[in-house]
């Protein structure tokens, strides 16, 4: 038996040969969390790899701080305590692996290492044998997974028994109030893992396989991504956990001065809407006149970039299941590339690019670095891609040159979207990627890969035949998607009703909600996702977008119950300005938020946008009360929440012009 303990003492795991088979067993204060649990895997063909004897073993700890490029807090902690242990097989071949444990105060992760060895060169994984047995059988908010639509579905909940095979991270609440996420972190030339229940509470890896059913094609050296479980007393605190990117390696790329966190609008939500189109015609959205008409909105309110839908050749006809058809340096005859980019580099605006594959993911690579050239010879810094295509549907030719389909979250994918991250970095390229491989924290590794979707994100409200994202989907999202990393959400949409254009879908939060999510919804880079002239209508709470930063010193939540209601305030990065956020479910309520995260013996005037009285998503969304006062870290605000609303706050210092004309009211 070996044993390695958190720094703070709290969290213990014991790692055991049982008849030579590895197994762990967690626990907190002396009590189970995760019950006695295999490792191991089968390789091919049929070869357990799973009966050892102990060489040696050694254990040491780190104790060391980091500096974000950016993100929700700047300097992080990495501190814990490590189990290592180098494991030989019992009899013949004897093969080496070797098993290591990180223990921090928040969770744990481990992961298998096989170093080079005659015995082991190249090999195939059949199945890993990772097992999670809960010691409770817990609430678990999920997603399924192997389905159709990737990871674009509405959060169930349910206990862990009653799970069948589930997308990580998934999160739990156990009956004594304890709360988890196992996910996995550094997911590298490896296959994504799912969750499948094995029996009662034991949840099993399962890799999600290539087209001829291996799951993992691999050769010496070779680490696998770390297997982590987050654990908090309270839902918050697995939000401020920043296990999984402490298990990343360090930043690779040298000079990030031009990794840049920012704001964008863009021709996109129209399309969505139907009132514009992708492809060519005379409804085409990405024209150089209306691109010029978002570049001057931009410029006119300070918006970093202009994303451009729909700019260039493969947009006619079904792109969904003719991907081979789109031309990455070919534009639009109606939309001259060169023309405005020159405008908007005037304007002092960059263009974001963007690269949909519809799935056809050899196409994109073929033309990859000509892409990428292409966008930095004409000033583009930031790139969306998009990987639109029902699973399994990646085409892939094998040695056979016979035609093979693949998961968007198997390793041939999991290789292709960590080649895009690395040429995109090549050309100082950041990164937005939709319908991405889930996020393991490589942006601490490689920090231009900024953003991405993975989840049902605000197009949903625009055509989906359940009508849209129900108002409990914001408050479930911080605590499960979101804690993989950053998501482009693509808030900020003021237009909730367009019953002309979309008479059965209709955007499901109030006004005030939509400011809030620009706090609570974390990405380094942020849409304001509507039409300019909806902004423009709405001048007061459009401030609010055009005040809030992307880029964040440090964060702390306030109020936390899954799938309930989320407070979050977060400290600017660039200033000693504060923000805050407040979002509910369909539920109206009154939350109290103590201000002690503000500077003491500081007064700060509080620029408050919050539902109106009597507002409500379903019969009054545009209800919103804008107003200023004076506090400090000792005061409390009642944050009133509408059903299906929200709250956002700005906190900026006091002049005494602030003081004096505040007082006066």
């Amino acid at each position: 038996m070996l044993q390695v303990k958190s720094p703070d003492g709290t969290l213990s795991l014991t790692f055991r040969l049982q008849e030579g088979a590895p197994t762990y067993e967690v626990a907190r204060f002396n009590q189970p969390v995760i019950k006695t649990s295999r490792l191991g895997f089968i390789f091919k063909p049929a070869d357990s790899f799973n009966f050892f004897k102990i060489v040696r073993s050694a254990n040491t700890s780190f104790d060391g701080t980091w500096t974000q490029v950016w993100g929700e807090k700047k300097e992080i902690r990495n501190n814990y305590n490590e189990l290592r242990v180098d494991l030989r097989e019992i009899v013949k071949p004897r093969r080496k692996m070797i098993l290591v444990f990180r223990l921090f105060d928040d969770g744990l992760g481990f992961r298998y290492e096989f170093p080079e060895q005659r015995n082991l060169t190249e090999f195939d994984i059949m199945d890993e044998l990772t097992e999670f047995t809960l010691a409770d059988d817990a609430t678990a908010w999920w997603i399924p997974a192997y389905e159709w639509n990737r990871y674009e579905y509405l959060y169930q909940s349910n206990t862990t028994s009653e799970l069948d095979t589930v997308h990580t991270p998934v999160t739990f609440e156990t009956t004594d109030g304890l709360f988890m996420s196992i996910h996995e972190a550094a997911l590298t030339d490896y296959s994504s893992m799912t969750l499948k229940n094995s029996g009662g509470t034991t949840l099993k890896a399962d890799l999600v396989p290539w087209s001829d059913g291996i799951r993992v094609k691999a050769k010496t050296p070779m680490v696998t991504p770390w297997r982590t479980i987050q654990i908090a007393d309270d839902a918050g605190g697995l939000i401020t956990s920043y296990l999984i990117l402490n298990l990343n390696e360090p930043n690779k790329i040298e000079d990030t001065s031009w990794i840049q966190p920012g704001k964008y609008i863009g021709i996109w939500w129209e399309m969505h809407l139907n009132t514009a189109t992708w492809g060519s015609g005379p409804n085409h959205g990405a024209t150089t006149e209306n691109t010029k008409h978002y570049i001057d909105f931009a410029a006119k309110y300070g918006f970093d970039g202009v994303l451009v839908e729909g700019w260039n050749v493969g947009w006619d006809g079904d792109w969904t299941a003719e991907g081979d058809k789109f031309q990455f340096t070919i534009p639009y005859p109606d939309f001259d590339i060169d023309e405005v980019t020159r405008y908007a580099k005037r304007k002092g605006v960059r263009l974001i690019g963007h690269h949909e594959t519809g799935a056809a993911v050899l196409n994109y690579e073929k033309q990859l670095q000509d892409a990428f050239q292409y966008y930095q010879d004409l000033g583009v810094r930031v790139v969306k891609t998009g990987y639109v295509g029902n699973d399994p549907s990646i085409k892939r030719i094998d040695e056979n040159g016979q035609e093979q389909w693949e998961w968007h979250h198997g390793q041939f994918m999991v290789r292709h979207y960590r080649k895009v991250v690395e040429e995109a970095a090549k050309h100082k390229i950041m990164i937005d990627a939709h319908e991405p491989i889930k996020d393991t924290g490589i942006r601490r590794t490689y920090p231009n890969m900024m953003t991405r979707e993975g989840a049902r994100g605000q197009e949903y409200n625009a055509w989906d035949p359940d009508g849209g994202n129900p108002p409990e989907h914001e408050t479930i999202l911080p605590f499960t998607r979101l804690l993989a990393g950053p998501m482009d959400f693509t808030p900020g949409i003021f237009d909730l009703l367009y019953e002309e254009v979309r008479p059965n879908n209709r955007v499901n939060t109030t006004l005030a909600k939509q400011l809030a999510l620009y706090v609570v919804l974390y990405s380094p880079l942020h849409m304001a996702a509507d039409l300019p002239e909806n902004y423009e209508a709405n001048p007061e709470p459009f401030r609010f977008i055009l005040d809030v930063p992307t880029d964040w010193n440090d964060t702390k939540v306030l109020h936390a119950r899954i799938g309930d209601y989320i407070t979050i305030a977060r400290q600017d990065r660039n200033s000693d300005d504060w923000y805050l956020g407040s979002l509910t479910d369909e539920n109206g309520r009154n939350l109290q938020a103590a201000l002690s995260f503000l500077e003491p013996n500081q007064q700060y005037v509080a620029e408050v946008y919050r539902d109106g009285i009597d507002a409500d998503w379903q019969t009054n969304p545009y209800a919103i009360d804008i107003t200023e006062m004076l506090v400090d870290h000792n005061a409390s605000l009642t944050l009133r929440l509408a059903p299906g609303g929200g709250q956002a706050i700005r906190f900026r210092k006091a002049t005494l012009k602030d003081v004096n004309r505040l007082t006066v009211k």
